[in-house]
């Protein structure tokens, strides 16, 4: 399974996802689940995946294919003017590759299906975020629903929900979602480590600020201990129901 994240703030966006996928319980892969696309000083595209593998490699890989072929672009997600235009370009190509993969075409609940979010900023505008659905369909990030889940998303889901604000700065923003990755990590072993995550500044056109977090990163493994301390403080400090 997977569990990824895009968050939208005031200052810019905020992703992070597994790396973990599975066929089974003594069949474990670790493969990459963010990607990033740029051209400095005018745009970042960052894309995070969960469903088949091989249905998001092959989306990955006409990506890049469609940059390196003058014939094939169409155009490539390096020359579309906006993110409204990346995020269908993505669409189609993920409905392109469901396509090909199944007679029956792309549907929600296909063997092949995929759920893709795909964020970032073209000079001239916003940073913007995107959720892509199996069919290649999208929505946007809003002030109502400013972050997406896909995958495994309910574990984490209540951590969000309570903790997110737009104007958090990037480390409180980091801090919340590991604490979102480390609940899903302890209630679901088809989520695993390590964690990719990548901060983008609006305005910066960068991926500089990214980082892979290991099972044996002695930060993490400090933070979940004092979560877990601090639960349990919380728990103390409430008053006692009568028994």
């Amino acid at each position: 399974m997977t569990y990824c994240v895009g968050m939208r703030l005031d200052d810019g966006l905020v992703f992070m996802s597994d790396t973990r996928t599975n066929a089974g319980v003594d069949n474990v892969f670790t493969f990459r689940k963010l990607f990033t696309w740029s051209t400095p000083g005018e745009r970042l595209i960052v894309l995070q995946t969960a469903g088949n593998l091989a249905t998001t490699q092959a989306v990955v890989s006409l990506l890049n294919e469609r940059m390196k072929a003058p014939e094939d672009r169409n155009p490539s997600i390096l020359e579309v003017p906006t993110m409204f235009q990346v995020a269908k370009l993505v669409g189609d190509t993920l409905r392109e590759v469901v396509r090909s993969q199944t007679a029956k075409g792309p549907t929600a609940d296909s063997t092949f299906s995929a759920t893709i979010i795909v964020g970032g900023q073209i000079a001239g505008s916003e940073p913007r975020l995107f959720l892509i659905y199996p069919e290649g369909n999208f929505i946007e990030a809003s002030d109502e629903n400013p972050y997406f889940q896909i995958g495994e998303a309910k574990y984490g889901r209540p951590i969000l929900l309570r903790g997110y604000a737009p104007d958090l700065a990037f480390p409180d923003a980091v801090k919340l979602l590991f604490l979102s990755f480390e609940s899903t990590l302890k209630a679901n072993l088809s989520v695993g480590m390590p964690l990719d995550f990548l901060v983008y500044e609006d305005g910066s056109f960068s991926d500089d600020r990214q980082k892979r977090i290991t099972a044996d990163d002695p930060y993490f493994r400090d933070l979940s201990v004092k979560w877990g301390e601090a639960i349990r403080i919380a728990i103390a400090s409430l008053p006692d129901v009568e028994l």
